[in-house]
């Protein structure tokens, strides 16, 4: 499996750096607030995780996965959700935890949905934000690394639902893919974005 990876791009020591320092100013930011983080799966599962236990306050967790749906060749645009959020949100302050965010289409799908059921706040905690331009703009109100538009993997992050345990998170080599039929480039991108572009 580490053969696999070209570069170690973040290692294990400065990902968990980041995650602590995310928690303080979460934890000075959400104070005395009901406070619930939706991750959104499965990529974010090793952070929110870590993230949790870096936010020195009570606190909910719950999780969302959201895909498209249509035939194989063409996405009918309609979003459908796999997996919702277990109760209402109306009194409570929601923070998405993402992985990593690349397009931002299943952000701001996500971010519009969440709107309509009336939480206290909402905001974006990130590990990764892709340097690339965005299909749709979303505002991220904390944001662990940026990162280079590359194919990365590790610490949840996944290539064929592989890698996601990697403690750290690396460059995979392009012999690893490059005779794959799935595009590098929709590595990170829900089925809504990969069936968009």
């Amino acid at each position: 499996m580490h053969d696999d990876i070209a570069e170690i791009l973040l290692t294990q020591e400065e990902i968990q750096a980041k995650v602590i320092e995310l928690g303080q100013q979460i934890t000075r930011d959400y104070r005395g607030k009901n406070l619930l983080l939706l991750g959104t799966l499965k990529g974010a599962v090793p952070f929110i995780g870590d993230l949790a236990r870096a936010i020195d306050l009570p606190l909910e967790i719950d999780y969302m996965a959201i895909s498209s749906y249509g035939n194989s060749r063409q996405s009918s645009g309609v979003v459908r959700i796999l997996k919702d959020l277990e109760g209402p949100i109306e009194q409570k302050h929601v923070l998405i935890v993402e992985d990593i965010v690349d397009s931002g289409l299943t952000l701001h799908y996500l971010t519009d949905v969440l709107k309509q059921r009336s939480p206290l706040s909402l905001r974006i905690c990130t590990l990764l934000d892709k340097g690339r331009e965005r299909v749709k703009a979303v505002e991220l109100d904390y944001a662990g690394f940026q990162i280079p538009d590359q194919f990365v993997v590790g610490y949840g992050l996944d290539y064929a639902q592989r890698y996601r345990n990697l403690p750290y998170i690396g460059i995979l080599k392009p012999s690893v893919y490059e005779e794959e039929s799935e595009k590098p480039e929709a590595q990170h991108q829900s089925p809504v974005e990969r069936k968009a572009t």
